[in-house]
């Protein structure tokens, strides 16, 4: 059996005993280093794991996963939700413009699908299960729309992402994942309303209007946030790391002294889960590094893209069966995971195709988005149903019709780059190909 094999097999056999995806990755590397290297090189296990993650951009990911933590706790929130509510005023389907509104805000603090998930869900099932909507669709709706937070900038994911692909402008891939987010938002605006009024769900007679003036008074620290982080980067004030510094220190401002919903106590709870979800975070990123050097240095990614390459020489149909392959990897795995296993094997094909970096890699993050609200393994839902109280499987046929409108709003961002790159350009970043 070649080495290439070994290590595959290795890896998707771990998967399958259930050992978690970040061991999975550094059996199936170690197991490629012995049998096409040699037992010695497994010396350099500490030194890739290491090197894996002292890497200055990956500070940002575990700041920008307390920022959303303390946006969470601090009431953002709800006062989100009841500008939201005041903008969009009483009519079929309110609650529901409403949730899709405040998750791609949300979106704009932490970079994190299930932080945003969770935080809109204990705001908004109540009010939208009073008004009659069903819970699983409520359930799959949060899911779906928070999804978003991957693409809108600041992203975990595309942080991760200009890590893994060598050269990428972080703050192109920021301003690039604008356009396609508030489009994969908006791609569910229309089926929500028109389910609405189809099924007679919120009774505008029955709703309350609130003062748009007071309400967008209170909401104000809140929309502030992503304007500082946005600003500062584009003005070149911050880099993207000092963001999420920035982001975290005005969330305890704002969560202390305006919202006042957090104490000391508080923070350092906060600080505890940060340190728990960034540690998991981090030991799958450096596990991951074995596994990449492994199939780098054995040339198990270059026979792979080559394998793939032999399927077609025509780049839309390769593209295609890309993204399918994605897609299927976001029913099974987490973002983190997908980027790490699958863009090494990508590299190549961008290359040999001359796909621009920063617009393949916000399709990738579209399609994970979407990958986080579909079943069986839907970490979105898996966080919405459970506020919900309900089970799982009741969400999965609401999910799937998500799940094919967001994909309208992917194909319109394969067909039309420009979505995605426009906005780059005008800003002076790096976006050009290979």
């Amino acid at each position: 059996m070649s080495p290439d094999l070994l290590m595959l097999l290795v890896f998707a056999g771990s998967m399958l005993l259930g050992i978690p995806v970040a061991f999975a990755l550094g059996l199936g590397g170690a197991a490629g280093i012995v049998a096409g290297l040699s037992p010695d090189m497994l010396a350099t296990l500490g030194t890739n794991t290491y090197n894996s993650i002292a890497k200055y951009p990956l500070i940002a990911i575990p700041l920008f996963i307390l920022t959303g933590l303390i946006f969470e706790r601090a009431g953002v929130a709800a006062s989100l939700v009841r500008f939201a509510q005041a903008l969009i005023g009483p009519r079929h389907g309110g609650l529901g413009l409403v949730v899709v509104l405040v998750c791609l805000i949300m979106g704009g603090m932490s970079g994190s699908g299930p932080a945003d998930a969770a935080a809109v869900a204990m705001v908004m099932l109540p009010s939208m299960t009073k008004a009659g909507y069903p819970k699983p669709f409520s359930a799959a709706l949060i899911a779906s729309a928070s999804s978003t937070a991957i693409l809108i900038p600041p992203s975990i994911a595309l942080i991760l992402y200009s890590i893994v692909v060598p050269g990428v402008d972080l703050r192109a891939l920021f301003a690039a994942g604008l356009f396609p987010g508030l489009l994969a938002g908006m791609s569910l605006l229309l089926p929500v309303w028109w389910l609405a009024k189809r099924h007679g769900w919120e009774d505008p007679k029955h709703s309350e209007r609130l003062d748009l003036k007071e309400t967008f008074i209170k909401a104000l620290p809140a929309l502030f946030a992503p304007v500082l982080i946005l600003g500062g980067l584009r003005s070149g004030l911050f880099t993207p790391t000092e963001a999420a510094v920035v982001a975290v220190t005005y969330g305890l401002i704002v969560g202390i002294f305006v919202y006042r919903q957090l104490s000391l106590k508080d923070i350092w709870v906060l600080l505890g889960e940060a340190g728990m979800v960034s540690g998991v975070v981090m030991i799958i990123i450096s596990l991951a590094g074995i596994f990449a050097w492994a199939g780098t240095t054995l040339g198990t990614f270059t026979y792979l893209a080559q394998s793939m390459l032999s399927l077609s020489d025509q780049g839309w149909v390769l593209l295609l069966l890309i993204m399918v392959l994605v897609l299927l990897a976001g029913m099974l795995l987490d973002a983190i995971s997908i980027y790490l296993i699958i863009t090494p094997v990508l590299i190549p094909l961008m290359q040999h195709f001359g796909w621009n970096p920063v617009w393949f890699g916000i399709l990738l993050a579209m399609n994970i988005a979407i990958g986080q609200f579909t079943p069986p393994v839907a970490i979105n839902l898996m966080v919405t149903t459970q506020i919900a109280g309900i089970r799982l499987e009741k969400t999965f046929g609401w999910a799937l019709f998500f799940m094919l409108t967001m994909l309208s709003a992917l194909v319109l961002v394969m067909l039309f780059p420009g979505i995605a790159l426009w906005l780059p350009e005008k800003l002076g970043y790096v976006v050009g190909p290979w």
